[in-house]
């Protein structure tokens, strides 16, 4: 499980589905076990807190993005709303979740995107689509460009150089930039790769 603050009242988890496992949950509880993820999200929170030193009270708003294959992408934000009570270590938690089909990986740095190519390249992988938005990089690849690899590797060599992505190829596309819409892997390689 990985941690890390956005502002003051907004922090961040990134869970991979072999901490699913260490906890004794599979992807499938996500969506038909209410109790055990209700327990699990409340260990989540508490963890946090401490981690992060982030002081939970009040209205916790909870966004789920369950990106394929890769794991859970969880914002936490603290609503502002005071409740009318007034009640002191009162936590509730609005939980909204959302299952992505899409392959999305955010790089900090062009060099990141190349040093992934070069290990992507390595093992047969040339397709994928790069996009710039807001002074990141993002790469796609389609199930079609994974097909003939093991996906849990793919996943490992890209979480090396990125962070899972929880915006679609449909908002890159519509805000962002297209920079290399096809075989992205072998453009990355042959133009920068020496």
């Amino acid at each position: 499980m990985r941690l890390e603050r956005l502002s003051s009242d907004q922090f961040k988890i990134f869970l991979t589905f072999d901490d699913l496992v260490d906890r004794g949950l599979t992807k499938e509880d996500l969506w038909r076990d209410l109790p055990k993820m209700q327990a699990l999200f409340h260990d989540m929170m508490y963890e946090a807190s401490d981690e992060l030193g982030f002081e939970l009270e009040g209205v916790l708003l909870v966004q789920v993005h369950v990106m394929q294959a890769q794991g859970m992408l969880i914002i936490v934000t603290q609503s502002q709303i005071e409740d009318e009570e007034d009640e002191e270590d009162f936590i509730e938690m609005k939980v909204t979740l959302d299952e992505s089909k899409e392959l999305i990986f955010l790089f900090q740095s062009f060099e990141d995107l190349i040093q992934l190519a070069i290990h992507l390249d390595q093992v047969g992988i040339t397709g994928g689509t790069v996009y710039s938005f807001e002074g990141n990089y993002y790469m796609e690849l389609t199930d079609e460009e994974v097909l003939d690899v093991n996906r849990e590797h793919i996943i490992a060599i890209l979480s090396e150089f990125a962070s899972p992505s929880i915006l679609t190829s449909h908002r890159l596309i519509e805000y962002g930039n297209t920079i290399m819409s096809q075989d992205a892997v072998k453009q990355l390689t042959k133009y920068f790769a020496k």
